[in-house]
């Protein structure tokens, strides 16, 4: 190399390595005008794509890839996979991207591209301590008391190294590559000019190539700055600070900086290594469910959510908790978006294909001019065989695979978040898999998302709530049932919100079926018992036994003790404390005053009929 080469190339080292966002513009600017680099690493890129790309064509053109049963398609879905390993931290980061894309990616490529490992062996440690040095702005020795140079573990991006504090604390010091930043701005500039040729002349591809490679700079160039990350540890340690199932690593502030990363030490066990939680006294089933609480209400209610869940990132810790590590990937869901996915829940549930195809175009995976007609049968092919089974047992890596040919099939384009949503959600089910073969991930959501339904006062839950309980004109007991019992099983429901939740039902317009149930009931019940009563009276006047009854024999009223007598932790007081409500409800009121009028007309039939000498 010549000393030109040498000093261009040292002089896009330095212009890259001060961009701390990513921008396409300024990485243009950087590169555009220094072609020696650049033309390099495109002859180390895009010779060994090239040469795959040929060699699928001609596997395409002798009708190879279309017999399955030869597994050729798959081994060259794998070898897809292997060369974005050999290709570096940014080609890895893009097919671990793809690996969520089922609109872009056919499904053979999706498993392959899923099990792509975002790890890579160590680099010098000379370097790892150099950088230390230079970004904390002092010797090793002044700031740790001891940092052992060999690294523990190494991923793309960097590595770890354990070691000790000035003050004795032990702590894990992450490290990054060097030249990294250099090294990804120049592959995202190659990989993202090639989309932008694809764009302009491969027209089957519909989604959106350059907006997804914008995508993945803008989340790696957030991954590779460790103060985005320690900031990221801190507001998910306070979300989860009142949950006491669940840890995370301190962060030493005064030793972070953007390439180095100073968090306290966890001495744990990986949540896949079942005879060492074993022997630290835990159920390790105990510990998924914890994992899959967290990770509901990461979604749901904080919607602020780790997206990158792997087995190394969850340790089970001697008191019981357990600890997430790694804060470089999180991922945000809007509010809106998340009560969107709770109301595609329920449409789901319900078999209300035709509003869970308007659910996608309302969360963005579809646009609105899309004609959803041939998308709803679609829609009932992939869910109805499954839903036969119920909720509970729904395979989720089974139907979103179904679902994933489906959005390949037509004009879907999947957002970013549920992207990340569902290989956060695929990951803790492969980990609680290793655990549990027969586990399946949305038997063990629903109690979660039925707690959520049952107490969250968003208006559109609430009319979502009451959607879930109506079959057309008709209650459902049993839905009613089924959400009361699986919100009961989450530890921390909020019994009163429950209670004030199924008085929101009964007192809606949609309640009106139930209420005119409950209003007849009472009017047949009351009069009964009144009679009876009378003659109860009567016979004891003669000496004759009583023959008892009760009002707790109302046919709605036994079903809904029925169902409350299954709830753990709901107390007298708390039903007692909601009677003031009840009398300020106006349909309440009127419910007394067509109760009252209702006996007071049979009593008036009756009394008619004794006078008349008509046996009753």
């Amino acid at each position: 190399m010549s000393k030109h080469q040498m000093s261009e190339e040292l002089g896009d080292f330095i212009e890259a390595a001060g961009l701390l966002v990513y921008d396409p513009e300024s990485i243009k600017k950087i590169y555009s005008g220094h072609p020696w680099r650049l033309w390099k690493r495109i002859w180390q890129t895009l010779r060994p794509i090239a040469l795959f790309l040929l060699g699928l064509v001609i596997d395409q053109l002798f009708g190879l890839l279309k017999e399955k049963s030869n597994g050729k398609a798959r081994a060259r879905a794998k070898e897809f996979a292997e060369l974005l390993f050999e290709l570096g931290p940014a080609f890895i980061k893009a097919g671990q991207a793809l690996s969520t894309r089922p609109d872009i990616v056919p499904a053979v490529l999706l498993d392959e591209l899923s099990q792509l490992q975002d790890q890579l062996p160590g680099f010098d440690s000379e370097l790892a301590m150099a950088c230390i040095e230079e970004d904390l702005g002092a010797p090793i020795e002044e700031i740790y008391q001891y940092l052992d140079k060999q690294p523990i573990s190494a991923a793309s991006l960097g590595q770890v190294h354990q070691g000790y504090l000035l003050n004795g604390d032990k702590v894990a010091v992450k490290v990054q590559r060097p030249g990294l930043r250099e090294q990804i701005t120049l592959d995202l500039y190659i990989v993202r000019n090639i989309a932008i040729w694809f764009k302009q002349n491969i027209r089957l591809i519909r989604s959106d190539l350059v907006a997804l490679i914008d995508e993945l700079g803008k989340r790696v160039f957030e991954e590779m700055d460790y103060l985005n990350e320690a900031s990221n540890a801190k507001r998910f340690k306070e979300l989860h600070a009142h949950n006491p199932k669940i840890a995370v690593p301190k962060i030493y502030n005064k030793e972070t900086s953007r390439r180095v990363l100073t968090m306290e030490w966890i001495d744990g066990v990986k949540l896949t290594n079942l005879e060492a939680v074993k022997e630290l006294g835990i159920n390790p089933n105990k510990m998924i469910e914890v994992g899959v609480s967290c990770s509901l209400q990461q979604l749901l209610e904080h919607g602020f959510f780790h997206a990158d869940p792997h087995p190394g990132n969850l340790l089970a810790l001697d008191d019981g908790r357990l600890c997430y590590l790694d804060f470089g990937m999180m991922s945000e869901v809007s509010r809106e978006s998340r009560t969107g996915l709770i109301e595609a829940v329920v449409h789901l549930v319900n078999r209300s294909f035709n509003k869970l195809s308007n659910d996608f175009v309302k969360l963005g995976f579809l646009s609105e001019d899309v004609n959803l007609e041939p998308i709803v049968p679609a829609f009932e092919k992939v869910f109805n065989e499954a839903l036969e089974l119920g909720v509970s047992k729904m395979d989720f890596k089974s139907v979103t695979d179904d679902l994933s040919n489906v959005m390949y099939k037509f004009p879907f384009k999947v957002p970013p978040y549920y992207a990340l949503i569902i290989r956060s959600l695929i990951t803790l089910e492969g980990i609680a898999l290793s655990v549990d073969p027969s586990f399946k991930i949305l038997g063990a959501a629903y109690p979660y998302f039925a707690r959520r339904l049952m107490e969250d006062p968003d208006p559109q839950l609430r009319q979502s709530l009451k959607e879930m309980l109506f079959e057309g004109d008709t209650f459902s007991w049993n839905r009613l049932e089924d959400l009361i019992t699986s919100a009961a099983s989450q530890v921390d429901l909020d019994m009163e919100n429950l209670i004030d939740q199924l008085m929101d039902v009964l007192f809606s317009e949609n309640g009106g079926v139930l209420r005119k149930q409950l209003v007849s009931s009472m009017i047949i019940k009351l009069d009964d018992f009144s009679w009876k009563t009378f003659k109860a009276l009567n016979q004891k006047l003669k000496g004759k036994p009583n023959p008892g009854n009760s009002i707790l024999d109302l046919d709605p009223i036994k079903k809904f003790i029925k169902i409350t007598n299954n709830i753990p932790g709901l107390k007298i007081e708390l039903v007692i404390k909601k009677f003031p409500r009840l009398l300020k409800e106006k349909r309440a009121r009127s419910m007394g005053i067509e109760v009252a009028k209702g006996v007071a007309e049979k009593g008036v039939v009756r009394l008619v009929r004794v006078a008349a000498g008509v046996n009753q």
